[in-house]
């Protein structure tokens, strides 16, 4: 959570750069109803908290050559603090782990993979994944369609409207 809690204004930023992270600040200002130098200073404290995590192009994985994406459970043998950050850490540094989630369940960690096809997914699995010692059992998903990717957070509600002496910068 940020530090403050985020009002009406800074939710409505927050979305229209879902939609389009390319805006300029003047045309992001005018669908907020702001005037631009309120809006730049509002942006830039949402980077700084770290609500904006950062701005980047969505690629269409076939597009470039990304054709499979497969979903694995991983099981670690040993539940140790020093297991999960070595695990962690070792994910982390895989470029085809697009996303990974420590999880409860049947797995313990469900990462993201995306490489272009079969044969890249069995070198990496016996390569890299299989090759990590805390590791006990993997189970790999394929995905056969993507439905929805990298779609915008559900943002909570804005609150009610601004009453006079409430500021919008």
């Amino acid at each position: 959570m940020p530090e403050r809690p985020l009002d009406r204004t800074d939710l409505r930023i927050l979305r229209e750069l879902q939609r389009d992270g390319r805006l300029t600040n003047v045309e992001l200002a005018e669908r907020v109803n702001l005037s631009p130098s309120p809006c730049l200073r509002r942006t830039r404290r949402l980077e700084e908290e770290g609500v904006i995590r950062g701005y980047r192009a969505d690629l269409d994985r076939t597009r470039v050559g990304l054709g499979l994406t497969v979903f694995v459970e991983i099981k670690v043998g040993l539940h140790t603090r020093s297991n999960a950050d070595a695990l962690t850490a070792a994910l982390r540094d895989i470029p085809e782990v697009v996303s990974c989630f420590m999880v409860s369940g049947g797995a313990d960690f469900l990462a993201e993979v995306v490489v272009p096809d079969l044969p890249a997914y069995e070198r990496l699995l016996s390569e890299r994944l299989l090759t990590l010692p805390m590791v006990q059992d993997i189970r790999s998903n394929f995905a056969l369609r993507a439905i929805k990717t990298a779609g915008p957070l559900a943002l909570p509600p804005e609150p009610g409207p601004l009453r006079s002496g409430d500021s919008a910068s």
